[in-house]
């Protein structure tokens, strides 16, 4: 357990220092959105569809664009980061961008002794599983959070394209990671940012694999009621470097590389 926290405490310096990266990224955009670019992909607005006046709580929502996308649809979101820094910068943009949303800095764990309400939707979105060591604790804040009634909803890499080397120079699949979860995380040296690779970070990153079986037994577990798994052939961002971009958030490979499922997307609800 110690070992666990050294792990999510070496994760939350990494991201606080990202933060400061990825405000001034062009991956992410600032100026875009605060002008009016919302920052949720097709998928995502496809499949839940029009949620104006729905409440939403919004799970490792980063620094917030995301969040105040939806607040942006008419969405009453709170959005929660472990990062204290990309919570100040969220409050900071709500301001600048004149909207509603609420933030709260917290990890999931131990979400549910800081927030004391329950919501319509909760929501979480690209690249946040990996940061979890124990799902079954993640699968048990959702449920606590929802209503009856209320949608679970999450759209993440896929696990299956996880496994594949995406230094740059890398030409083709090749296989480098695991698929299966460990309770130990695997550690890795990170140099600069996946949103800006000439960043000066040098600070070590430590992820664990989660199996698309594990998530899904996961939110069985809790109760939740699976609607949907889906599959999806490409990625929101130039994941490998052989990835063409097709259109706005829509990155696939050459067709003679064939077609890997590159996201999946979940949707369950409580009864």
């Amino acid at each position: 357990m110690e070992d666990q926290q050294r792990s999510m405490d070496g994760n939350r310096t990494l991201w606080d220092a990202w933060t400061d990266v990825h405000e001034k990224s062009e991956f992410y955009d600032v100026e875009g959105f605060l002008a009016g670019r919302s920052r949720l992909k097709p998928i995502e607005k496809r499949e839940l569809g029009d949620l104006r006046d729905r409440t939403m709580l919004h799970l490792q929502c980063h620094f917030g664009l995301d969040t105040l996308s939806w607040a942006r649809e008419g969405v009453r979101v709170v959005g929660v980061d472990f990062s204290e820094k990309a919570i100040r910068l969220a409050r900071s943009l709500n301001e600048r961008a004149g909207l509603d949303a609420r933030f709260l800095c917290s990890d999931v764990y131990s979400l549910p002794g800081m927030l004391d309400e329950t919501v319509d939707v909760v929501f979480t979105s690209y690249g946040v599983l990996c940061w979890l060591p124990d799902l079954e604790k993640w699968a048990e804040t959702i449920a606590h959070f929802l209503k009856p009634g209320g949608t679970f909803y999450m759209v993440e890499f896929h696990p299956f394209a996880n496994m594949f080397d995406n230094e740059d120079g890398t030409s083709n699949w090749r296989m480098t990671e695991p698929y299966f979860h460990n309770t130990q995380p695997t550690e890795y040296p990170n140099e600069g940012s996946y949103a800006d690779t000439e960043a000066q970070v040098n600070l070590p990153s430590f992820e664990w694999a989660h199996p698309i079986s594990e998530v899904i037994t996961s939110l069985i577990d809790t109760g939740l009621t699976l609607e949907f798994v889906h599959e999806h052939p490409h990625s929101t961002y130039q994941q490998f470097p052989f990835l063409k971009k097709h259109g706005e958030w829509d990155w696939r490979p050459p067709e003679q590389m064939g077609q890997p499922p590159l996201l999946y997307s979940i949707r369950a609800h409580r009864e």
